[in-house]
């Protein structure tokens, strides 16, 4: 058991999860999308959201600034938070365009939201659970996205709401975080998706 909790903070890190989205966009959505449109797509994604950020660490971690990739301490935090500000910015702007996906678009809008409301908790030396956020943003968005498209997606929901759970599980039996910082980073997940979906449902 204790192996299983610890694989859900990998399984399931908040890194994946733009990418995650953008692939359950795709699989869900009944709108034509061409096949090389859609692998450059998610193929920029994952190079801003996965790889860069990856670079990114082992590049402030040998600097000094970061001991780990856990991020202890809501000091660590300020300055990768600062960065994926700046790249979710680089991919509403330069990837996706509210016209032509509103869902995706809105979907980053959502997320950007969702880190700077992290950041500022950092500057508050709050210690919000990253995982927490990563998973129930993603959660909301499945749920919205079969109301938008009318499609039957219980198992994928059900899928979700268990990984809301195994996330939340492993964050409180690694002691990473507390209940409060988890259910703060629940809500700052799933309160900008809820927002956004104005614009797109």
């Amino acid at each position: 058991m204790d192996r299983f909790l610890r694989l859900g903070a990998y399984v399931l890190h908040p890194l994946w999860m733009p990418t995650l989205g953008t692939i359950l966009y795709f699989v869900f959505t009944p709108r034509y999308v061409d096949l090389d449109l859609m692998r450059s797509k998610l193929f920029a994604v994952a190079i801003i959201t996965l790889f860069v950020p990856i670079i990114v660490f082992f590049l402030l971690r040998n600097l000094g600034i970061i001991n780990s990739m856990h991020l202890k301490t809501a000091k660590e935090r300020k300055i990768p938070l600062m960065i994926q500000c700046i790249l979710l910015l680089v991919i509403i702007k330069l990837v996706f365009d509210a016209y032509d996906s509103p869902e995706l678009y809105y979907f980053f809008v959502g997320i950007l939201f969702s880190t700077i409301s992290a950041l500022v908790m950092v500057m508050l030396k709050v210690k919000v659970s990253l995982h927490q956020i990563g998973i129930a943003g993603i959660t909301t968005f499945v749920f919205l996205m079969s109301i938008h498209f009318k499609v039957n997606v219980l198992p994928w929901i059900s899928a979700f709401f268990f990984f809301n759970g195994w996330v939340a599980s492993s964050r409180l039996h690694t002691t990473s975080h507390n209940y409060a910082e988890l259910i703060i980073g629940l809500f700052i997940g799933l309160i900008p998706q809820l927002i956004m979906v104005n614009f797109w449902l």
